[in-house]
């Protein structure tokens, strides 16, 4: 009789909402002065939870693989870029690792080369939304569709179609959650990272990832050009010392292997 009424599915926003609403109105009866703590709480997690990239407040996120697995994924953001994305490729090709580049749909138009070529060594894509806007998540909910639709329609002329999103930042909202349903995606953020701040602070790159890096991590570094040229030549050594050390130790494989889900596919 049941079968063709859709499963309910609650956030954790809102089942938290849930019980911090029913907590006030026992508040309420008790002391009505302390009712407003479970709703000033909730509406600080409210606030706080988005700057946190692997809580999935809002709506699901994953950001490591699954618990009890051995291997860890790479993943670069902001590409892509004539400056470094070749270098990236060519590092990669020397270590036999396979990525997912997080591209930037605005580069992607300008550069579809390089889409060409990230995906004919092998590589995965996913959606970094159209221009990275830091605000993104504060737009419109018709503005922040457009963003994510505008980028997975740029890709699709390179013959595929991402399947997973990251936001810029790793910053989500509430409105995410419609917006990657209207377009099949889902959330991959990260759990690994420099702190690099867009390879503007690459001393010691590799071995901030290495201090922190854990089976199972998904890692985040940037397919952008260190911010002073001069540091080019130390980028790539920091991160060829950086692949050799992976792959010695820690089993790199695909994100789609390490989420055990898929992260694109091809269209005709």
């Amino acid at each position: 009789m049941f079968d063709n009424v859709a499963k309910i599915s609650f956030s954790l926003a809102e089942k938290t909402g849930f019980i911090a609403l029913g907590m006030a109105f026992l508040l309420f009866f008790i002391y009505s002065p302390l009712a407003i703590i479970p709703l000033f709480l909730f509406l600080l997690l409210c606030f706080g939870a988005p700057f946190f990239p692997g809580f999935g407040f809002f709506l699901p996120i994953i950001s490591r693989g699954p618990a009890g697995m051995e291997s860890i994924a790479l993943t670069f953001d902001d590409g892509p870029s004539p400056s470094s994305t070749p270098i990236l490729l060519d590092l990669l090709d020397r270590h036999s690792l396979q990525a997912t580049f997080f591209v930037v749909g605005e580069k992607a138009a300008k550069y579809p080369h390089l889409i060409t070529d990230i995906l004919a060594r092998g590589h995965s894509i996913g959606n970094h939304s159209w221009n990275h806007d830091y605000f993104l998540m504060l737009r419109r909910q018709k503005n922040l569709q457009r963003d994510i639709h505008n980028t997975q329609e740029i890709l699709k002329g390179s013959g595929i179609q991402p399947l997973v999103f990251r936001p810029p930042v790793g910053i989500s909202s509430p409105r995410l959650w419609k917006a990657l349903k209207e377009e099949g995606l889902i959330t991959v953020t990260y759990s690994c990272r420099a702190f690099d701040r867009g390879n503007r602070n690459i001393q010691n790159l590799g071995g901030k990832i290495l201090k922190h890096l854990q089976p199972g991590d998904i890692v985040m570094l940037h397919d952008l050009a260190p911010h002073k040229k001069n540091q080019l030549n130390y980028w790539q050594k920091e991160l060829d010392c950086l692949f050799s050390t992976l792959t010695l130790d820690f089993n790199p494989v695909p994100l789609e292997q390490l989420i055990q889900q898929p992260v694109m596919r091809f269209i005709n």
